[in-house]
């Protein structure tokens, strides 16, 4: 079996070609639509403030998260979308995902919060990437999700 070598991409919403777009949409709604059996508006306009972290393999798409810079409105950085292609899963590859995460928005935007609405079955996989529940369990799209933090860790 072929042990996946990712190549990261990080741009903004206006550096994507056109078909790199594409394989990114394609990836998030056969995940979280097709796959979940939700249906909802995937595509909600927040991608144009967002940066989009890709990971390929051989020109293929398999892993992705977008990121958000904290504002005078939230003093944390988001991360969402976490998604690893169907195909692709089983290889630890979203534990690569989230440590590119958390490094690209620490080389972004400095040591600061990062926040994400998890889904609840993931909640030990992202507590091993330090982040810690901060809500109560709430139905968002009727997949139950919770709210949860990492803190930059202190030196």
């Amino acid at each position: 079996m072929h042990t996946p070598s990712l190549v990261w991409r990080l741009k903004s919403f206006a550096e994507l070609p056109s078909r790199e777009l594409y394989e990114i949409l394609h990836l998030r709604t056969a995940v979280f639509v097709v796959e979940q059996n939700c249906p909802y508006l995937e595509v909600d306009r927040l991608d144009y403030e967002a940066l989009h972290l890709s990971g390929f393999d051989d020109g293929q798409l398999l892993t992705y998260a977008r990121l958000f810079a904290p504002s005078p409105q939230q003093a944390h950085a988001t991360i969402g979308r976490v998604v690893v292609a169907i195909e692709a899963r089983k290889q630890g590859l979203g534990h690569l995902l989230m440590r590119k995460a958390i490094d690209c928005v620490e080389e972004h935007w400095g040591r600061v919060p990062i926040k994400i609405s998890a889904q609840c079955y993931l909640r030990d996989f992202y507590q091993s990437h330090g982040f810690e529940p901060i809500s109560e369990e709430y139905l968002l799209d009727n997949i139950p999700h919770i709210d949860m933090r990492r803190l930059p860790a202190s030196n």
